[in-house]
């Protein structure tokens, strides 16, 4: 099981009230809803190993050579004058050092990899993988990774993670109209604005899902525009023409990395806490309370 780390901890930090604190005063709504999550999702799958996959590099600046528009909008005002800094709540950026102190203390691995997203990291792990693969996030990019023949899928919460839509390529062909791959060049074609991508205009997700059907994939699309019986609209040639440039580059930066250089280490979820007086220290310090007590009885049990 590949966590998209930071997914699920945004999603448990508008999903768990700020007024969950620590006896200082701080909030750890994000902390003690990540360990809620991570026990319901170990109970509910029982999987032999679990990694944190992380971002060590959100925005990288090979891909931002590549398309400069890429998260441009995320990074936080402060950063215009160095490195970019990915714009957080005020009240989360403080609970993810205490998040990566919790796992650690618990043993559960987490792993990145400078210069690269988390989202390369499972994209990687997963190719490694000799058996099958949960990958959770709440980020559709990772839709490219499923396989059937590998036995990768996604679980994508639906609401909190009581709540999983499981996506395999079945899922994906009903909902989409692709297979996993095919919903990379997909996502290119239609863009995704929370991502800075701006695909090209005019091709929406169902007509790019149409052209991908009729022509197999971009390198398909792209042949088929210079036969003029190929079916394009004389806008949806226009279109595609003048957006080569930009489809050019767009594949290596939508494209999930399979060959991130990760260290190779255990993965298996541990039985017991790694540094249990880490732990309770943690827990005396930051209120992990019930999340942090049904967490260890899953993973001792």
């Amino acid at each position: 099981m590949l966590l998209d780390t930071a997914s699920l901890y945004f999603r448990a930090y508008f999903g768990v009230p700020e007024s969950v604190r620590a006896p200082d005063g701080t909030p750890v709504n994000a902390v003690r809803g990540l360990l809620d999550f991570v026990a319901r999702l170990v109970a509910d799958h029982r999987p032999d190993d679990l990694v944190a996959c992380l971002d060590a590099d959100w925005r990288p600046a090979w891909r931002v050579e590549l398309i400069p528009s890429y998260k441009a909008h995320r990074v936080a005002e402060e950063a215009a004058e160095g490195p970019d800094t990915e714009e957080v709540p005020d009240t989360l950026s403080p609970q993810v050092p205490v998040i990566d102190a919790v796992l650690d203390a618990l043993g559960i691995v987490r792993m990145g990899a400078a210069g690269y997203e988390a989202d390369d990291v499972i994209g990687t792990l997963s190719a490694r993988a000799a058996g099958p693969v949960d990958i959770v996030t709440g980020d559709r990019d990772l839709f490219q990774l499923v396989d059937d023949a590998r036995g990768v899928r996604v679980l994508y919460p639906v609401k909190g993670v009581g709540t999983l839509a499981t996506y395999d390529e079945a899922a994906l062909r009903e909902r989409y109209g692709v297979d996993g791959p095919g919903y990379a060049d997909l996502a290119l074609l239609r863009g995704d604005p929370s991502d800075g991508l701006p695909g090209v205009p005019g091709i929406g997700e169902k007509t790019a899902a149409k052209l991908l059907e009729r022509h197999g994939d971009l390198a398909g699309i792209l042949a088929a525009l210079d036969d003029p019986a190929a079916g394009f609209t004389p806008t949806q040639r226009r279109r595609l023409e003048e957006s080569r440039p930009y489809l050019a580059v767009a594949p290596r930066v939508v494209r999930v990395a399979l060959d991130v250089p990760l260290p190779d280490r255990p993965l298996a979820l541990p039985s017991a806490p790694a540094d249990p007086r880490a732990l309770e220290e943690l827990d005396a310090r930051w209120n992990l309370g019930g999340p942090l007590r049904r967490l260890l009885t899953t993973l001792t049990g």
